[in-house]
């Protein structure tokens, strides 16, 4: 094994096992011994405006573009050809998706960034760990608009469903092949690397407030308001403010 294989074997078998061993295990722990510490860590008391702007594109534009890996990588292309998706439909429908994504992820990570780095208070609030993910982040998010923009929209295109997509449906099935991902270009071997150990460190920081989106909001049971209608008669001490459901006014405080 030449020394050129064996850092192909490191990068595109080792390390996606590696990676996925840490995001399981890194969640696990995560979640039993840093309860507390599972959380965004909100700054939203410290800046506002700024926050305002930049969550919104980066968190919707993040969503696309997961959507948009996940179907160019784990769809098989003889799958969409079977459901009658010609091949110039698709890549046309996956340069506007991925050039779309990658406008509002680069906008809201740079206001984020820029907010982050502005704000002396946000910036306190800012651990190391944090700084080390949002460099990944860029690091990341640059070569994958390198690739959509760069090298499919501008660029001579390439189909990395005939390669890069084998390669990735081969480490969920155990059988991941160093020669599928090894010929495509470099900037989207370097462009995996870096979403493997972004990955491994995903645990570890406050995006793991991502698993707890509070999808539950869709189907909670609306808040009633209702107008107090004539004068209230308060006890000695009570408040206008909130009070017990069902208690009267003359009733014993608790």
């Amino acid at each position: 094994m030449n020394a050129q294989h064996a850092w192909q074997v490191a990068a595109f078998v080792i390390l996606p096992y590696v990676a996925l061993t840490v995001f399981v295990v890194g969640h696990v722990w995560r979640y039993r011994f840093d309860r507390f510490g599972w959380t965004s860590r909100s700054s939203q008391l410290y800046e506002r405006r700024l926050l305002l702007i930049g969550a919104p594109l980066f968190h919707y534009g993040t969503l696309l573009a997961i959507l948009g890996h996940a179907t160019g990588l784990l769809v098989p292309k003889s799958w969409t050809t079977a459901l009658g998706v010609p091949e110039s439909a698709y890549s046309a429908f996956s340069k506007v998706a991925g050039t779309t994504a990658a406008v509002l992820v680069v906008i809201g990570l740079a206001v984020l960034t820029v907010r982050r780095a502005r704000s002396d208070r946000v910036r306190a609030a800012t651990s190391r760990i944090d700084w080390l993910a949002i460099g990944l982040l860029w690091a990341m998010i640059g070569l994958g608009v390198g690739v959509t923009v760069g090298y499919n929209v501008l660029g001579p295109g390439y189909d990395y469903r005939e390669t890069v997509s084998l390669w990735m449906r081969g480490i969920f099935t155990l059988s991941p092949s160093v020669s599928d991902i090894s010929a495509a270009p470099w900037i989207f071997q370097v462009h995996a690397t870096m979403a493997w150990l972004f990955l491994a460190l995903f645990p570890f920081t406050r995006f793991v407030h991502f698993w707890s989106a509070p999808v539950w909001y869709l189907t909670r049971p609306f808040v009633l308001y209702r107008r107090r209608r004539g004068e209230v008669v308060l006890s000695p001490g009570e408040s206008r403010g909130w009070r017990t459901f069902g208690r009267s006014s003359a009733g014993p405080r608790l």
